[in-house]
């Protein structure tokens, strides 16, 4: 009979603790908040429970420039202890664009890990997004 792994399976999650608080303010914020708010209100609700639950955080982080001449165009919602990036977005749907802006950001910032969750739809479902290049 085939096995499928066992209770001491290897493997593990990137930033495990820290990405379980972070999905448990999300969860918080939208029971908070509802489906309805604009993406600045969810920003807004999550801040202050950074706050309380005493993570460090920087919001609306500037990207470097990709070209000469580019103007502070590109910034996170929130770059999270240093570690990882959370993308915030109220729409109707997901596309494939906002997870390649995400992968693009981690590329840029050099970042592991980053969530990207949309609020508006009716459940939420923070989906962890990988950068296998990173150096950290």
């Amino acid at each position: 009979m085939p096995t499928y792994g066992n209770a001491k399976s290897e493997s593990k999650l990137i930033y495990e603790e820290l990405s379980y608080k972070i999905n448990g303010i999300l969860f918080s914020a939208r029971r908070e908040l509802g489906g309805y708010c604009n993406e600045k209100q969810y920003c807004d609700a999550i801040e202050e429970k950074f706050k309380k639950a005493g993570i460090g955080y920087e919001r609306e982080k500037i990207l470097p420039a990709s070209f000469e001449g580019e103007r502070n165009r590109n910034r996170v919602d929130f770059l999270i202890e240093g570690k990882m990036v959370l993308e915030v977005k109220a729409k109707r749907f997901i596309s494939k664009e906002e997870y390649y802006q995400l992968k693009r950001y981690l590329s840029v910032l050099n970042k592991k890990l980053g969530i990207l969750v949309n609020f508006r739809q009716k459940f939420v479902h923070p989906k962890r997004v990988l950068n296998a290049s990173a150096d950290e």
